[in-house]
């Protein structure tokens, strides 16, 4: 047995369908009384209905939150916390949205409720990013995770299928970086294979039956793993690309994660043999299929695009990209190489196969 650290976040997890009912009673748990919601622009009407049921205990709804979390934002909806004396915030979306009620907590501690509609995973971390002049800065801080997450699988019914689609491959990059990251341990990478299992399982069933609420809750099970997977440990080359690719680019985050993760892959798989293995194994592949490739054809199984070019990136995109990068790499099992990446990126921004 390898020597390992394990450390879990302190987060409250209230999982079920039809939980969006105990959100008061969670917010009280926390002795908040003032809750400023965060939405999209999209789910504002979702935030409105949100504030219906909170009544007082509802500070206003702030429908603002877009894409890597540009700066002005964050500081605009500093701002608004403020000045409407909220002391806690209910984050209701994905990625977005969570990502902008963490840029409130960094700068002001109040603490987060989050409620996922997506499959992102960012509920379950204490991971930040900020978007500032095209470039994307994380980092991690204990204080902007979310006291609670409730995962109430009828509020994805509504995300359409292939965002559905898109954003659980999201999540099953979490997991499938998680077996080879640098600080890997044997609790995580169960859970890992366990949210890869899921997640293949239930995304085929979601993009033919958008309605199924038990394939649903499959994938939001998952997810909540996968998002486990990320807080815990480091990421490597995927992410790193694909952080890039959002901040400099401002492709869609789901879509570049489930586009760039087959080629991710691919890249690693001989510096971590054993880890994808498991991926493959956990796809219901046999260990002798390379687990890019079965990515890949889960990918185009479930209909999402498979080229980056499609998302808007240009053609000197995988280049500018790579230089990016290479000057600040993540821990990675195989070393950072601009040409291969740069290559990988090539084949990624034309929708080829990873090999």
């Amino acid at each position: 047995m390898f020597p390992f650290v394990y450390q879990s976040l302190p987060t409250r997890v209230v999982f079920g369908s039809g939980k969006l009912s105990e959100l008061a009673q969670e917010i009280e748990r926390l002795g908040a009384r003032r809750a400023l919601i965060l939405t999209t622009p999209e789910q504002e009407s979702l935030g409105t209905h949100v504030a219906e049921l909170l009544g007082d205990r509802a500070a206003g709804v702030y429908p603002h939150a877009v894409m890597h979390v540009p700066l002005e934002v964050a500081q605009d909806a500093r701002r608004e916390a403020a000045r409407l004396d909220a002391d806690c915030c209910v984050a209701i979306g994905g990625g977005s949205t969570i990502g902008l009620g963490k840029a409130i907590a960094m700068d002001s501690g109040l603490p987060i409720v989050a409620v996922p509609t997506t499959y992102a995973g960012s509920e379950m971390t204490s991971i930040y990013g900020l978007t500032e002049n095209r470039l994307k800065k994380t980092g991690r801080d204990i204080k902007v995770l979310p006291k609670t997450v409730i995962y109430d699988p009828q509020l994805t019914l509504t995300l359409p299928p292939l965002i559905s689609a898109c954003s659980g491959m999201n999540a099953m990059a979490h997991a499938v970086e998680a077996l080879y990251a640098e600080d890997a341990n044997p609790i995580v990478g169960l859970m890992a294979e366990e949210a890869i299992r899921s997640l293949g399982k239930a995304l085929p069933v979601i993009v033919e039956r958008p309605d199924d609420l038990a394939a649903r809750s499959q994938a939001l099970y998952g997810a909540w793993l996968a998002g486990i997977c990320l807080g815990s440990v480091g990421m490597a080359l995927h992410h790193k690309l694909c952080h890039t690719l959002g901040g400099t680019f401002n492709l869609p985050h789901a879509q570049a994660h489930a586009i760039v993760l087959p080629h991710a892959a691919h890249y690693n798989r001989q510096a971590a043999a054993d880890a994808l293995q498991r991926v493959a194994r956990a796809l219901g592949g046999s260990e002798a299929q390379e687990a890019g490739q079965l990515l890949y054809e889960l990918n185009r199984k479930l209909g999402i695009p498979l080229a980056l070019s499609e998302l808007g990136m240009p053609v000197q995109g995988p280049a500018q990209a790579a230089q990016i990068a290479c000057a600040s790499p993540y821990y990675n099992p195989r070393p950072f190489e601009r040409q291969p990446i740069e290559a990988l990126l090539e084949r990624a921004w034309k929708g080829l196969a990873p090999a």
